[in-house]
C-alpha cells in the first residue's frame, strides 16, 4: 500500500522564470459576496451596494468592491504560486485597468518574473510573479507583481502535519 502524503502547490525547485500557469479554477461573484465584502470592511461607498445610487454613477450600477476582486484574483493563483509559501512579501504595481461586476466570472493566470534562493533562510526561495486578473470575456480586469517566499522541496515545516487516525490506518 502506498500512502500519499497531503501536497499540492509547488517548491521553489518548480518555478521557471518565463513559465505562465493559466490557474485551473474561476470564480463568479455573487451579489451577496459582494455586499457582505463590502460592509464588512466598512466600505460606505454606495457603488457598491445601492442599485439606485449606482444607476447615476457613469458605468450605471453596481461595481463590485475593489477589495473583494482583488482578493478572489489572488485566491485563484495561490494553487500553482503560493500554496507552498510560508509568508507574502509584497505586492507591486496594482492595476484596476475594467470594472468588475456581479456576475462576472474571474480567472487568474502568472508568470514567474524571478527565482532567487533565501540568503536569510536555507529552505526557501523568493519567487515574484505578475498576475493578471481576466473575466468571463477575456477583458484583463487587474494586474499586479508579487513577491513569496516558498519553502525548497526539503524544507521539514509543511511536512508531516496530517494527524494519524487514533483508530488505525484507512484499510480498503
Amino acid at each position: 500500500m502506498t500512502v500519499h502524503e497531503a501536497r499540492i502547490g509547488r517548491y521553489y525547485e518548480d518555478f521557471v522564470v518565463g513559465d505562465v500557469y493559466q490557474h485551473p479554477l474561476g470564480r463568479t461573484i455573487g451579489e451577496a459576496d459582494n455586499t457582505w465584502f463590502t460592509l464588512l470592511t466598512m466600505n460606505t461607498n454606495q457603488n457598491h451596494f445601492n442599485a439606485h445610487f449606482a444607476a447615476n454613477a457613469p458605468v450605471g450600477r453596481i461595481i463590485v468592491n475593489s477589495g473583494l476582486s482583488v482578493a478572489i484574483v489572488l485566491g485563484l493563483s495561490v494553487i500553482d504560486v503560493s500554496q507552498t509559501a510560508m509568508m507574502n512579501l509584497g505586492w507591486d504595481e496594482i492595476r484596476l485597468s475594467h470594472p468588475v461586476f456581479v456576475g462576472d466570472t474571474l480567472y487568474a493566470e502568472s508568470v514567474v518574473l524571478e527565482a532567487r534562493e533565501s540568503r536569510s533562510r536555507p529552505y526557501a526561495g523568493i519567487v515574484t510573479c505578475r498576475t493578471r486578473g481576466l473575466n468571463q470575456d477575456g477583458d484583463e480586469v487587474m494586474s499586479w507583481r508579487r513577491s513569496v517566499m516558498v519553502y525548497r522541496r526539503d524544507a521539514p515545516h509543511d511536512k508531516g502535519y496530517f494527524p494519524h487516525a487514533k483508530t488505525g490506518p484507512l484499510e480498503a
